[in-house]
């Protein structure tokens, strides 16, 4: 094993300005937002709703989901920069805004690894969401078949690939099972150099099937392995289940994976706080060695 944490401290157009009481103060470009966080369990050192810039809270109702609460005037929709990539930002529902800015650490890893492979890559994407890995390893060279069973999701990641300038026949948009379309292309022989997979924690299917990460992720890893070439590059799993570390994510692609090296570690951004890290979540990556 080698990395034990990944920080994403890339960002110009992303930063965390203050935690504290179940919330995180974030500047997306020039627009700032408060959402919930789970990790955030200590308390506030200042109150976060009276910053001078905020433009609109995430509030959690009593009832489930929740509603943003606007304080200033800001765009529908903007756009924010990492490195080469861009990505359209929007406050969706369940707090969302349609980018994880902590996976720029994966992005940067893979995108690294698809570069220095001195070949073309065939990388799936699976639970896709909008695409930020799909447009990172695109942008490195790669052809991306992305995958989720959301069409708005994969709309949105047809914008960002747009966005960041990708060709496109560079990415293969499938709106469909993760599960479904893995068993599919087994049968039908296709083959990938690299899996990326970030499944969700808990889920029903389109028939009432219950989806558990804890009880469904080894058999979901089992299964994609199937689809990898005879010379694979890469395999990653991210997953932002509370109690299921990097560690455990790491031994499932080492029990599951052909002979490489992997690595576990858990994600995190720098704040502006100082000596404050926010935790977000836990990767593992398997590569053929190289």
């Amino acid at each position: 094993m080698s990395d034990a944490i990944g920080a994403a401290t890339g960002w110009r157009d992303y930063e965390v300005l203050g935690t504290g009481g179940g919330e995180k103060l974030e500047r997306w470009g020039s627009v700032i937002l408060l959402r919930p966080d789970p990790q955030v369990i200590w308390r506030q050192q200042s109150d976060l709703s009276k910053h001078k810039g905020l433009c609109a809270r995430y509030v959690r109702s009593n009832s489930g989901g929740g509603y943003w609460e606007k304080y200033k005037s800001y765009p529908e929709e903007w756009t924010v920069s990492y490195r080469d990539l861009k990505f359209a930002v929007k406050p969706m529902g369940f707090k969302h805004t349609g980018l994880f800015p902590e996976q720029s650490y994966n992005w940067d890893k893979m995108r690294s690894l698809i570069e220095g492979a001195n070949r073309e890559i065939r990388v799936l994407n699976l639970f896709a969401y909008t695409g930020g890995a799909t447009v990172a390893c695109a942008k490195s060279g790669a052809f991306v078949t992305h995958v989720d069973a959301a069409r708005g999701m994969v709309d949105r990641a047809k914008q960002n690939c747009e966005l960041s300038g990708i060709a496109q026949d560079r990415v293969r948009y499938i709106v469909d099972d993760c599960s479904k379309f893995v068993a599919r292309e087994i049968k039908r022989g296709k083959r990938y150099d690299a899996v990326i997979m970030d499944p969700p924690s808990y889920g029903r299917g389109p028939g009432g099937e219950t989806w558990k990460l804890e009880d469904n992720v080894y058999d979901l890893v089992k299964l994609a392995a199937q689809v990898l070439s005879d010379n694979p590059l890469f395999f990653l799993v991210n997953s932002y289940t509370t109690g299921l570390g990097s560690l455990v994510m790491r031994n499932i692609l080492e029990l599951a994976l052909p002979k490489g090296v992997t690595d576990g570690y858990e994600l995190y951004l720098p704040t502006a706080e100082r000596g404050i890290v926010l935790p977000c979540g836990n990767s593992a990556i398997w590569h053929g060695g190289v």
